[in-house]
């Protein structure tokens, strides 16, 4: 998109934009102090509330990290709960997210969250009323992870987690001369970086296909059993050609690959005609895929943030006053 290009750099068309960007600055701000002072109430839901966002606009890899840190607080014993938007749903009630859900009607992310770590997820157009309706729902929640929310400041949060890809702050103004939803830098417990060239300090982590890929019924296919088949690629994420770039690292070639728009819930889509092929999608297209492709093919994506990164989320965890991480 030359949009998306334009917020890499302060050129032409950015600065053609930068007025309003002063304006979206002035009424986030505005925002923000009506929170502070009290004219806009935050609430408290009576657990720790792990908020995982960003501060810039478009994917930047939250969903991983989202499940990342609920398997970690999972090993660690503790009953995690998620909340989130459930953005590009078709309805907009709150919630719960089952495991046979239908992606279109809770979110492709809550559905693919769902699926793969079995926590509880609920969604709301506001997260606090999805904090609340999962603790009703599931009272023995210890702790309830955001999915995205950064900026929802409805919802009191103990502890902020702010992701980055390789697009840093881009060239740094706000909406929409530029990516920034707020300012940076801004307040934050914990930075992790997404992508292999973090543009500033902060922690990193591995991103890697898995070694195999799953059907829909669970069991898993070698990858390398794949190479060398008729493969056709689809892909519906923010950045669809990094799913394709990872599948030829392995050694997968597919004779067509087909990008489609972020959260494209795939019902108009229809599968390539011809000779027989093995069709491959990620995770979070898969939950929404299998309903019209069931043969398609899963590969997952291997996050795996520092190991320092969740010692820093420990020792934050383990700060909260009266808490039983501690």
């Amino acid at each position: 998109m030359d949009l998306q290009r334009a917020w890499l750099q302060r050129g032409p068309l950015a600065r053609l934009l930068w007025p309003l960007s002063i304006l979206y600055g002035a009424l986030a701000a505005i925002r923000r102090a009506f929170y502070r002072f009290g004219i806009l109430q935050t609430q408290r839901v009576g657990v720790p509330v792990i908020v995982v966002g960003n501060v810039i606009a478009g994917g930047s890899g939250k969903t991983p990290v989202v499940m990342a840190v609920v398997q970690h607080l999972q090993a660690r014993g503790f009953k995690v709960g998620v909340v989130s938007r459930g953005y590009g749903r078709a309805t907009d009630d709150c919630r719960e997210v089952l495991g046979d859900s239908d992606p279109r009607e809770v979110g492709d992310e809550p559905a693919l969250i769902r699926r793969s770590t079995e926590a509880p997820v609920v969604v709301a157009r506001r997260r606090a009323e999805a904090a609340r309706a999962l603790l009703a729902l599931h009272p023995d929640t210890q702790f309830i992870v955001s999915d995205d929310g950064l900026q929802h400041l409805a919802l009191a949060r103990d502890v902020e987690i702010c992701v980055f890809d390789d697009r840093g702050t881009g060239n740094g103004w706000l909406l929409p001369a530029g990516p920034l939803r707020e300012r940076w830098p801004r307040n934050c417990d914990l930075v992790l970086h997404t992508g292999a060239q973090p543009a500033f300090a902060g922690f990193t982590a591995r991103r890697a296909l898995a070694d195999h890929a799953l059907r829909l019924d669970g069991t898993r296919v070698p990858l390398e059993s794949l190479a060398g088949q008729a493969l056709v690629a689809v892909a519906a994420i923010a950045k669809p050609e990094a799913f394709f770039q990872m599948l030829r690292e392995r050694a997968l070639l597919p004779q067509q690959c087909i990008a489609l728009p972020d959260h494209d819930d795939l019902s108009r889509w229809t599968p390539p005609p011809g000779c027989a092929y093995t069709l491959l999608c990620t995770e979070k297209d898969a939950v929404k895929l299998w309903r019209r492709a069931p043969d398609a093919l899963a590969v997952p994506l291997l996050f795996e943030p520092e190991p320092a990164f969740f010692a820093a989320l420990d020792a934050k965890l383990s700060s909260l006053d009266g808490h039983q991480a501690a």
